[in-house]
C-alpha cells in the first residue's frame, strides 16, 4: 500500500509544478508536468485497484 501513497504523493508534486509552471507563463513545460501527474495518478489508481481485487503484483 505504501507504492501507492508514494505515486499519489508524486502525482501531486507533479501536478503542483504545472500549476506554477502555468503561472509563471511556461506552457510546453506545464503541460509535461499536466502529463506525468496523469501518469502517477493512474499508476497508483491501477495499483489500488489491483491490491483490491486481492491479485497482487501479477
Amino acid at each position: 500500500m505504501r507504492h501507492v501513497y508514494f505515486r499519489g504523493i508524486l502525482a501531486v508534486i507533479w501536478l503542483a509544478a504545472a500549476i506554477i509552471s502555468g503561472i509563471s507563463g511556461n506552457v510546453a513545460m506545464a503541460v509535461f508536468y499536466i502529463i506525468l501527474g496523469g501518469v502517477f495518478l493512474y499508476s497508483a489508481y491501477r495499483a489500488r485497484e489491483r491490491e483490491k481485487s486481492g491479485r497482487g503484483d501479477e
